[in-house]
């Protein structure tokens, strides 16, 4: 059958299925490195005990001091970011502890390879900082669970951008994989000999996910 005597459902069908490779191709090619990021620093958060990759224990550290300006009164946060400007610090800003003493201002800063632990007596002006640089596993785990904000906990919310943006992209990482899954199973449709077998992965795939999501309140 000619171009010319297409139907225009036919037509209709051939451009979906041009647009929803394009989709698929590029789609893969953006998310190939962020899914390697997570699957690598996955298999670091169950395998914590593999030599190759310990971080912690090759951590380097190293304890400071410095004279600082008392900040001028207001909220927490934004004394915390006036040290931090006057330390030439960036990151995100972690709560590690209730403050019940106005004279002191304990806080991490965050952010992917190194951490900061600042412990500041603002009668004294004067603030203790611990900075810890890991290695390139530690960034790649660190990175896996890197949000700015947990569940549960109303004092630490996101106020670095670049945790923002991470966030973001992470957003994007997950659309583009729910993308990607149904241009695969549109694809896989468009192939009749292949519907059986595929049938027949795609229910193990969702009875193995949904032993662990559901099943397993009720076996155990």
């Amino acid at each position: 059958m000619s171009t010319g005597t297409k139907t225009h459902g036919q037509r209709l069908a051939e451009t979906c299925k041009v647009w929803n490779r394009k989709l698929h191709y590029y789609l893969g090619l953006y998310l190939l490195f962020f899914v390697w990021l997570f699957a690598f620093s996955g298999l670091l958060l169950n395998h914590s005990s593999w030599k190759f990759a310990e971080f912690w224990p090759n951590r380097k550290e190293k304890t400071y001091e410095r004279l600082i300006t008392t900040p001028v009164p207001g909220s927490d946060l934004a004394q915390a970011r006036d040290l931090m400007r006057q330390l030439d610090l960036t990151g995100e800003i972690e709560w590690t502890a209730a403050r019940n003493n106005s004279s002191q201002l304990n806080f991490r800063v965050t952010r992917p390879g190194r951490i900061f632990e600042i412990k500041t007596d603002l009668d004294q002006k004067r603030t203790t900082v611990k900075s810890i640089d890991l290695n390139a596993w530690g960034v790649m785990r660190l990175l896996h669970t890197f949000s700015g904000v947990r569940m549960n906990d109303t004092k630490n919310d996101r106020d670095w951008i670049l945790t923002s943006v991470w966030a973001f992209a992470m957003d994007a990482v997950a659309v583009g994989l729910i993308l990607m899954v149904l241009s695969s199973l549109y694809m896989w449709y468009e192939l009749p000999d292949k519907r059986r077998l595929g049938a027949i992965t795609l229910s193990l795939g969702f009875l193995i996910c949904g032993l662990f999501c559901l099943g397993l309140r009720w076996l155990y």
